[in-house]
């Protein structure tokens, strides 16, 4: 599995403009966001809506990357947003990102994983996991964490990729071990709702049918391209949800 130092590796390389414009103009994303991930604008109000965050209210974004997605949801709501990464470069621009996009005192952020974030149990209203629950082995142990930060009735929020079929050798074996319905049941969640999300994927593959496409002298396209190419070649095999619960 990638470590820290993969990740301080991969977002030092990953900071490009030209990258990040591709995946915001197939994600639907505003260049002021600072954060061109895979969830799409219209996601993101999706995930906004079933957080039902309160003004004040605290937001924990677990793998928040460099912050760009918690940020937003803060700024709509009036939340508060924590946020955690185990790597230090996406902690140091996600502190960036929120102090130019928040008020002060609205945003911190530290390193921490998803297993072991740091923060204390029960002091959060809401929780959002963006497309990282598959880097925790397993899945569950990530889940438990989420269960233990909430407050009673607080709102989680996780996307992530499921496998067609988790026999399908061609899907790697961390997404193969995600099943979002089974694990938020087993981690004692409330009210567990998971869809599939088309839409989103077929925003995802406009994107990496873009990336390809690219202009390749820029050595973060470069990577984005790699990438594509090999999600393009088993694209049919993944399907992307959007899985909702609370805390009992």
């Amino acid at each position: 599995m990638p470590d820290s130092a993969y990740f301080d590796q991969w977002y030092a390389d990953m900071s490009s403009p030209a990258r990040d414009a591709i995946v915001a103009r197939a994600m639907g994303l505003p260049v002021e966001l600072g954060d061109a991930g895979v969830l799409s604008w219209p996601g993101i109000g999706e995930l906004t809506r079933e957080l039902r965050l309160a003004p004040g209210g605290l937001l924990l974004d677990i793998a928040c990357g460099r912050g760009g997605y918690g940020i937003e949801v803060a700024r709509r709501t009036g939340a508060r947003v924590a946020g955690v990464d185990f790597s230090s470069v996406a902690i140091e621009r996600a502190k960036q990102n929120g102090a130019r996009r928040l008020p002060a005192g609205r945003a911190q952020f530290q390193t921490g994983t998803l297993v072991a974030t740091g923060l204390p149990t029960g002091a959060a209203d809401g929780l959002m996991c963006v497309d990282a629950v598959q880097f925790a082995v397993p899945p569950l142990a990530a889940l438990l964490e989420f269960r233990r930060l909430l407050r009673p009735g607080g709102r989680l929020a996780v996307t992530c990729w499921e496998a067609e079929d988790p026999s399908d050798e061609r899907v790697p074996a961390r997404i193969r071990a995600v099943d979002l319905r089974r694990d938020l049941t087993r981690a004692g969640f409330l009210g567990v709702e998971v869809h599939e999300k088309p839409e989103w994927r077929e925003a995802e593959r406009a994107m990496w049918e873009d990336a390809v496409a690219a202009d390749a002298s820029d050595p973060a396209v470069r990577s984005l391209q790699a990438e594509g190419r090999l999600s393009l070649a088993t694209f049919d095999s993944l399907r992307r949800v959007f899985a909702t619960a609370a805390a009992p």
